[in-house]
C-alpha cells in the first residue's frame, strides 16, 4: 500500500476522530459521521483506518483494500479517510490521540465513538486520559442506549455530559466533557456484511496456478 500524506487540519479547526477497522465501511458509518458533523459542531471528520484492533483476535481484511473501500462509500467533502494510524505507528487510541495533539498543534480533536463502544469503553487502555485529552462524542446504535447511559464511563463522568442541543458546542469544551446523540441509526453493520459473504476478512490468498 502506498502512504498516504498526513491529514490537513489548521489550528482553531475541531477535527471529529471515527476510529475503527472499517472491515468493511458501509453506510451506517456515513449516516453516524454526518449526525456527528451537525450535532458537535465538527469542521471535519477523519475517519481512522485502524492496522488492527486490539481487542478482536482475528485480523481484518487488508489495509489498503478497507482504506479503499472506505473511500468508496464516504463521499464529503469535509471527511478524510486515513491510514494515519500506520503512520505513526500507534496501537491504542489513547496513544493515536496523543501523537495527533502532539503533530497538530492548536487543533481541537473529539473523539467519536458508536453507544455500543461507550458500554465497554472502561475496558481501553487508558480510558481515562482519553477523557481526559479530548471531549468525546457518542452516537446511538439501536439496543445499545440503555446499556451505554448504564456503563462505567457515563456514570464516572455524568457531571461532564453536555446535555441535548448544547452538544453542539462539544468541540469548543473543555476536556473531560461528553455528548450523547440519540437519534435514528442505519441497522448496518459490518458483521452482518461479512456474514453475508458481502466482504471476507483477512489477507486475500491467491488462487493456484493450473
Amino acid at each position: 500500500m502506498q502512504r498516504d500524506e498526513m491529514p490537513y487540519a489548521r489550528a482553531g479547526q475541531v477535527v471529529g476522530l471515527l476510529g475503527g477497522s472499517f472491515d468493511p465501511a458501509h453506510e451506517g458509518h456515513v449516516h453516524i459521521t454526518k449526525a456527528a458533523l451537525e450535532r458537535f459542531g465538527l469542521d471535519c471528520v477523519w475517519w481512522l483506518v485502524s492496522p488492527r484492533n486490539p481487542l478482536k483476535e482475528s485480523g481484518p481484511a487488508p489495509i489498503g483494500r478497507r482504506v479503499d473501500a472506505a473511500r468508496a462509500v464516504m463521499d464529503h467533502p469535509r471527511v478524510t479517510v486515513t491510514d494515519i494510524e500506520t503512520q505513526l505507528g500507534t496501537r491504542y487510541t489513547a496513544q493515536t490521540i496523543a501523537a495527533l495533539q502532539a503533530a497538530y498543534p492548536g487543533v481541537r480533536f473529539v473523539w467519536l465513538m458508536g453507544a455500543d463502544n461507550l458500554a465497554q469503553f472502561h475496558l481501553w487502555q487508558d480510558w481515562q486520559d482519553i477523557m481526559a485529552r479530548v471531549p468525546v462524542g457518542v452516537l446511538a446504535r439501536p439496543g445499545d442506549r440503555i446499556s451505554a447511559r448504564m456503563s462505567r464511563a457515563a456514570r464516572i463522568y455524568r457531571a461532564d455530559r453536555l446535555i441535548g442541543r448544547a452538544g453542539v458546542l462539544l468541540g469548543r469544551s473543555q476536556a473531560p466533557c461528553w455528548a450523547f446523540a440519540n437519534l435514528p441509526m442505519s441497522q448496518s453493520s459490518s458483521t452482518a456484511i461479512r456474514n453475508a459473504g458481502d466482504w471476507v476478512s483477512g489477507p486475500v490468498v491467491a488462487a493456484p496456478k493450473d
